[in-house]
């Protein structure tokens, strides 16, 4: 059985890095929005946002962070990251910057989006509790099959550490 997934990811820069990495097909994932449906909940404003948000995440079982270059420190993404971790989620990252995209351009390996957040009543990041991974490879295609490969089964162990924590 496939999990349902929520995907998180910086839209502009990374958006064709996550489409290929939304066609591996090994779990299922919430439906991008379109940019003329995007434009439209943007204009809703914050509210109409966290409603689109919410209504994306519901029946998800984890929340899939794709980090590129500046993933990290972004209002949403955080939004994401908090709304997942309280609904107890499982929560998963995974540097995207070696997958190539549209220009056949790769890009720098962003910051870990998970130094930017604490979690409970201590002063714990919650990098110190999700994984993330940079995946191996000298190119695009290797890092693509490398996630390929592994996805399904971070997916899985990312489930199980938030249920432990």
């Amino acid at each position: 059985m496939k999990r349902k997934c929520f995907y998180s990811f910086h839209y502009v820069p990374d958006c064709h890095r996550v489409a290929q990495i939304r066609n591996i097909g090994t779990i299922e994932g919430n439906r991008p929005a379109s940019d003329n449906n995007w434009e439209s909940v943007k204009n809703g404003g914050d509210a109409a946002i966290k409603k689109w948000i919410d209504d994306q995440m519901s029946g998800k079982s984890c929340v899939i962070v794709l980090i590129g270059a500046k993933t990290a420190g972004r209002k949403w993404i955080n939004h994401e990251i908090v709304k997942a971790w309280d609904a107890r989620k499982g929560i998963v990252g995974i540097y995207i910057h070696g997958i190539k995209n549209i220009s056949g351009e790769t890009t720098t390996k962003g910051d870990n989006p998970f130094d930017n957040i604490k979690f409970g009543n201590t002063d714990k990041k919650l990098s110190s509790v999700v994984k993330c991974y940079n995946p191996p490879g000298a190119t695009s295609k290797e890092k693509y099959a490398w996630i390929s490969e592994h996805l399904a089964n971070a997916v899985e162990e990312a489930i199980n550490i938030r249920a432990a924590n």
